[in-house]
């Protein structure tokens, strides 16, 4: 081979920060190199990570293999001894050209592969400027990075640090590049998104921020938001909902769980009402806010009563987008040394889960049938309506912003007919 290819996975930070470190290796020179850039969410992208090495090392030979992300920020060692990897770097490291720069020549050992210093000791976010997101009609812009709180069951404030934001302008110049690139849509990310501004003078939030992008920036047809934590939704973030078309009715939200107790010993700052509140206050708003969430079946202690208390959240709730996590212990973490449950009951809950979202995803997609929607079509035959369900676009152009009626679904994305105006 020759360039550069990125292997991203895990969240939309991760795929925005893909692009920088493209372009940083660029910047360095690095050529005929693999940049793998890793999540450490649970056990199972850990495993994916190094099965994904394993393979480009099969598949390119004389390649670098470049290893970074959150799981070799947390797992340096692990990802050192791999015979298969060339250099690890870590989080902060991965987004300066010095690093590419400077990486050790083949056949060195597992500890002078290792570029990776302590996330905790970084203090700020520098932004990162880009003006194309390979292969994505929405375009990415990191707002934050880390997270102050410390979830027991959540590795990843040890492999991004503690939370720090981009300054405002910075994040509305960014925009204003994307947006000048022909980006229709932006998505804000961030690690904690919600904890936006906290280190910043005078605190701006992250409905403060959205509020200026939109007001400053009128070619931003569509402002999106990628995950939130709904305990820290500020008034700003309620106005939007309200008043503004452009930002998105479609919300994903750090849930986790649905019983109480549950929710405290995750360390969550959230109670079950809290969560049922903000939902029902944002359909109030907005009577088209749809909502995905991120819930843990198989937390260490659940109960099958309390479990079916995160099955009657996500009913109650209405989530039309659920994405189900089973519980996977991550070394170092507190959750790690709680009594566990059985793996095959884990698994067994996580599947029920799964059946509910299924099913509130097919009550979702009947309930849009009959609807006008704007679509922003992607580059893999399918679309977006603003509320963030699929709809089948094959022949249109990628990019483009067209209006339809939803004539029905074949249960995993909707079907449409172009209206009039878009014909």
């Amino acid at each position: 081979m020759s360039g550069i290819e990125v292997i991203t996975f895990g969240c939309r930070l991760n795929t925005y920060e893909s692009e920088v470190m493209k372009a940083q290796a660029e910047k360095a020179g690095l050529n005929n190199a693999i940049l793998v850039n890793t999540c450490a969410v649970t056990g199972e992208a850990v495993r994916q990570a190094r099965q994904a090495i394993r393979r480009a090392r099969r598949d390119n030979p004389h390649a670098r293999i470049i290893v970074t992300g959150c799981a070799a920020q947390t797992e340096k060692q692990t990802f050192a001894a791999m015979s298969e990897v060339d250099a690890v770097l870590g989080n902060e490291e991965k987004l300066s050209s010095a690093s590419y720069r400077s990486l050790p020549d083949f056949g060195v050992s597992a500890e002078e592969k290792l570029r990776v210093n302590d996330i905790m000791s970084v203090k700020a976010t520098a932004p990162q400027m880009v003006r194309h997101i390979d292969g994505h009609v929405r375009a990415f812009i990191q707002v934050q990075n880390g997270c102050d709180h410390r979830c027991t069951f959540c590795i990843i404030p040890y492999g991004r640090g503690n939370s720090r934001s981009v300054p405002m302008g910075a994040v509305v110049d960014q925009a204003r590049r994307l947006a000048d690139s022909g980006y229709r849509e932006i998505v804000l990310t961030g690690v904690d998104a919600t904890s936006y501004g906290d280190d910043l003078p005078g605190a701006p939030t992250l409905g403060l921020l959205a509020k200026t992008l939109l007001k400053q920036l009128p070619d931003i047809r569509r402002l999106r938001l990628s995950s939130i934590d709904s305990i820290e939704a500020d008034a700003h973030l309620m106005d939007l909902i309200a008043d503004e078309p452009r930002f998105m009715p479609h919300l994903h939200l750090s849930l986790q769980h649905g019983d109480d107790m549950i929710l405290k010993r995750m360390k969550r700052r959230h109670s079950r009402a809290d969560a049922l509140r903000f939902i029902e206050d944002a359909r109030r708003l907005r009577p088209e806010m749809s909502f995905g969430a991120d819930m843990i079946a198989g937390f260490p202690t659940e109960t099958e009563e309390m479990f079916a208390n995160a099955l009657r959240l996500a009913e109650e709730a209405g989530i039309a987008h659920l994405h189900v996590f089973p519980y996977s212990p991550r070394h170092g973490t507190p959750a790690a040394r709680m009594p566990q449950l059985d793996r095959s009951l884990v698994k067994d809950r996580a599947a029920r889960l799964r059946a509910t979202g299924h099913r509130l995803h097919q009550s979702h997609l009947d309930g849009m049938v009959g609807t006008r929607q704007w679509l922003l079509v992607e580059n893999n035959g399918l679309a977006h309506t603003e509320n963030f369900t699929l709809v089948a676009a094959a022949g249109l152009r990628p990019g483009e912003l067209v209006p339809a009626t939803i004539t029905g679904h074949n249960g995993k994305h909707l079907d449409m007919q172009l209206t009039a105006a878009a014909a």
